[in-house]
């Protein structure tokens, strides 16, 4: 079975959908849509933009979603059999199954990454890249810590995100090293993503998806919070909702579509960070990504 994977943040890069939008009468139209639809010129920062440009996170989502939302509907075999994604690719995931439409989807993707540069701002916070350690020790040191500090992103083993406020990511870091982490990284991002601090951002964001229709998909989706296959509207919203406070269960994720019948991962979008994800999770699987 073909799985499709969607990437998150952190995939950009100058010059992203522009072999796209030269080669796809669909992607053109599709580009041109999501300057209407966004009120700026996203075509643009995507194309033309520098890394700083596409640095910011109000940018940076709708420009990971766009890029990968139209490679996808310019595939002319894309019958997808399972979908996920990473993150924000969660989103991108629900408009390829069909879950969403393009618009309600793009909408969605702006409103969450608005919500969420206001909470990083109202609250200071970062993110850490723990490697080398099980995951329960990463997550019995961050539960003795003073202070918000959470695991956040399950992304292979040995490898875990950490997320919360900055002294207490710190401290974590240091009692990880002390534990026998390879290494301990503050990540460049802008606040503590998947961490109950994005509560704010939440409850924003649940208003958006409350109001937006969820048609059932033709294909499942396995999500961050549950990991399972997922088909059910209702269930979709209530976990896209709690998606972002809390974390991002993607060795969970693959290991229950490979266990589900999934053979091939078929990386949409930016980059090609979900294929090495996958083949540390598994690398019996064959991973690849996908080109008009």
């Amino acid at each position: 079975m073909k799985a499709y994977v969607f990437p998150g943040q952190g995939a950009q890069f100058s010059g992203m959908g522009k072999d796209l939008y030269e080669n796809s009468e669909i992607a053109k139209e599709l580009f041109d849509k999501a300057n209407e639809i966004l009120g700026f010129d996203i075509k643009s920062i995507m194309f033309e933009g520098s890394a700083e440009d596409l640095k910011q996170t109000k940018v940076t989502q709708p420009a990971v979603f766009l890029h990968s939302v139209i490679l996808a509907k310019t595939l002319s075999d894309f019958k997808p059999e399972m979908v996920a994604g990473h993150s924000l690719g969660e989103i991108s995931a629900l408009v390829a199954n069909e879950t969403l439409d393009f618009e309600s989807g793009l909408k969605l993707v702006y409103k969450r990454a608005l919500a969420m540069q206001a909470a990083c701002e109202a609250n200071p916070s970062t993110m850490a890249a723990i490697l080398g350690l099980e995951d329960k020790i990463v997550e019995d040191a961050c539960a003795e810590i003073d202070g918000v500090v959470v695991a956040a992103n399950y992304n292979c083993p040995g490898q875990l995100v950490i997320s919360g406020e900055i002294e207490a990511v710190n401290l974590a870091c240091e009692k990880l090293k002390e534990l026998g982490a390879k290494r301990a990284l503050v990540l460049p991002v802008g606040g503590a993503f998947h961490s109950p601090l994005m509560k704010p951002a939440e409850e924003e964001l649940a208003k958006a998806i409350e109001e937006t229709t969820f048609n059932t998909p033709i294909c499942p989706v396995y999500q961050n919070v549950s990991t399972t296959d997922v088909t059910d509207p209702a269930e979709i919203k209530k976990n896209l909702i709690a998606q972002l406070t809390a974390p991002v269960k993607w060795t969970q994720s693959v290991q229950n579509m490979i266990a589900d019948g999934a053979t091939e991962f078929i990386e949409v979008g930016p980059g090609n960070t979900l294929q090495g994800l996958v083949k540390k999770i598994n690398r019996e699987v064959s991973t690849s990504s996908a080109q008009i």
